[in-house]
């Protein structure tokens, strides 16, 4: 049996790679996450006390205890989500981007090197360092155009800057030290399981509890928005079948502008009241109980600095030489998205607490 680590595998892609990985796969996953206030192994419940999969507490930072993993487990591969990825937060608080994506990325990649370098050949064929990162280190587009693997670099954010540095240092580590490695660059992502701060989860549950849904500017920004599942999907087809030191773009096909966005969501949350009764029982502070319309909620804040207008990705290559395209159209995926959040109130009660809800308070109900 086959050893994979995984980064940041309590996280929202993370943990749907595992999932995904647990039944599409025979690897043994092992789960290397430090578990800060985005990790949650309730995420994957489903799995736990299989035989196949491990957890591991530990920060991407600490050499010596990845050393020491890598020993003991004997990875054929390593699939590095690990990272700190809101936006906003890395607006206020760029310092913990710094540490964790690019120290996080190169302490990593440090390990395994050395891990690498101590293999036999037959082994160091099967290797593989798998990079997933973002399109935000493209910048932003005009009305036209997409992001491809042939785009420059131009991060306009901290968090977009230290992934792009980290995906830099995963190149270089490929071309300075044979590293066998593999980069994505991925789209807006969203699905069950994602934490509240983005979005599309922010805004359902803003929804549900009957609080302001707040709208940068004028809401005319654009994201091309990608099915956690189908980037799941995509990441174990690159990471399988890819070719080394190639870069590849993943990309959902559904460009929506961010007022798009919560208007499906407020209109399909208020569908679904009209359609159960008992959800006026269970939310009653959601405008569609009381029989007014979620998009009531909607309110309009300053706008984020320095934010991009536009990402889409161009995913020709990944469907051309690999065979993948998402399975999911955005209606398909968003009414999926909605009927899991209000099926799995539990899940969210536990998230919805300490360091995030502080964060939360700070930065939106004062708005």
């Amino acid at each position: 049996m086959k050893t994979v680590f995984i980064t940041g595998g309590a996280g929202f892609i993370g943990s749907a790679l595992i999932r995904h990985l647990m039944v599409n796969s025979d690897y043994a996953i092992v789960n290397i996450d430090k578990l800060t206030y985005a990790g949650n192994l309730a995420s994957l419940a489903s799995i736990q006390g299989d035989a196949r999969y491990t957890f591991a507490q530990l920060d991407i930072c600490d050499r010596a205890a990845l050393d020491a993993l890598l020993i003991q487990h004997q990875p054929m591969g390593v699939i590095h989500l690990a990272a700190e990825s809101h936006v906003d937060r890395s607006i206020s608080s760029a310092g913990e981007f710094v540490s964790t994506n690019i120290v996080g990325t190169f302490t990593l990649l440090e390990a395994a090197r050395a891990y690498f370098n101590q293999l036999d050949d037959a082994r160091k064929q099967d290797f593989r360092f798998h990079h997933v990162s973002t399109d935000e280190v493209f910048g932003s587009l005009a009305e036209t155009g997409f992001f491809s693997e042939e785009t420059a670099y131009d991060p306009r954010s901290p968090y977009s800057a230290s992934k792009a540095s980290s995906d830099h240092l995963v190149r270089a580590w490929h071309h300075t030290y044979g590293l066998p490695v593999l980069v994505t660059n991925c789209s807006n992502n969203y699905g069950a399981y994602h934490f509240p701060e983005k979005l599309i989860p922010l805004m359902i549950l803003n929804i549900l509890a009957g609080k302001a849904l707040p709208i940068y500017g004028k809401g005319d920004n654009v994201r091309d928005w990608l099915y956690v599942d189908d980037h799941a999907r995509a990441i174990h087809r690159v990471f399988e079948q890819g070719r080394v030191g190639d870069t590849y773009c993943i990309g959902g096909h559904n460009e929506k502008t961010n007022l798009e966005v919560v208007h499906t969501l407020c209109d399909l949350v208020d569908a679904r009241f009209v359609a159960d009764a008992s959800l006026a029982v269970t939310h009653p502070h959601c405008p569609a109980a009381q029989g007014k319309a979620s998009r009531s909620l909607m309110t309009y804040v300053t706008d984020r600095p320095g934010h991009d207008h536009r990402y889409a990705i161009d995913a020709s290559k990944l469907a051309n030489e690999l065979g993948w395209t998402p399975q999911e159209t955005f209606e398909s995926g968003i009414a999926a998205t909605i009927d899991w959040y209000l099926n799995n109130q539990d899940w969210v009660a536990q998230v919805q607490s300490g360091e995030y809800q502080q964060w939360l308070d700070k930065n939106y109900t004062e708005r």
